[in-house]
């Protein structure tokens, strides 16, 4: 496994591996191949059995299991940056790959209460891994912050397009 300073993305590589799925993590330190790329880089290329290999952006939120209406659970912000990125190396790999943003949520609260029908334990935290098409995510993701150029798509929707990163697989 990689030496990741984000336990979110080293929580989604140890889900991967611990499912014996063919994963390359992306080394933000040693990407001497893309050094010419002016695009953010992505975080895994995962190859599934399910449908077509997936280029992986990871999105790590803390996530209030059993939070009181109003509070924010399924946090799904990201930058325009991120968005666009994305849907560049999409295309470079082209045919036979997907984008997708995958939402690492630390789970915080009483766990009998999760909406997850999935939760990954990996150092004495616990994760629930969520996934959308980049093209479904960015159909329905709606101005955040101007200052800051985020976007984030409506609670409903995003429930309705994302999965459980195992129907990705």
């Amino acid at each position: 496994m990689a030496d990741r300073a984000v336990h979110y993305e080293s929580a989604f590589e140890d889900y991967l591996r611990r499912r014996g799925c063919p994963c390359v993590p992306v080394d933000q330190a040693k990407r001497a191949i893309f050094a010419e790329a002016k695009i953010k880089s992505f975080d895994f290329l995962v190859y599934s059995s399910a449908g077509p290999n997936l280029v992986v952006d990871v999105k790590g939120r803390k996530f209030a299991v059993g939070a009181a209406r109003g509070q924010h659970a399924y946090e799904n912000w990201v930058t325009g940056e991120d968005l666009e990125s994305l849907r560049q190396w999409e295309q470079v790999f082209g045919q036979g790959f997907l984008a997708v943003l995958v939402f690492a949520y630390w789970l915080e609260g009483p766990l009998r209460r999760s909406p997850f029908a999935e939760v990954h334990l990996f150092h004495e935290r616990h994760y629930a891994f969520m996934g959308v098409g980049l093209a479904d995510y960015a159909a329905m993701a709606r101005l955040r912050s101007r200052r800051w150029g985020t976007l984030a798509a409506p609670t409903r929707a995003f429930l309705a397009k994302a999965r459980e990163i195992a129907a990705f697989l």
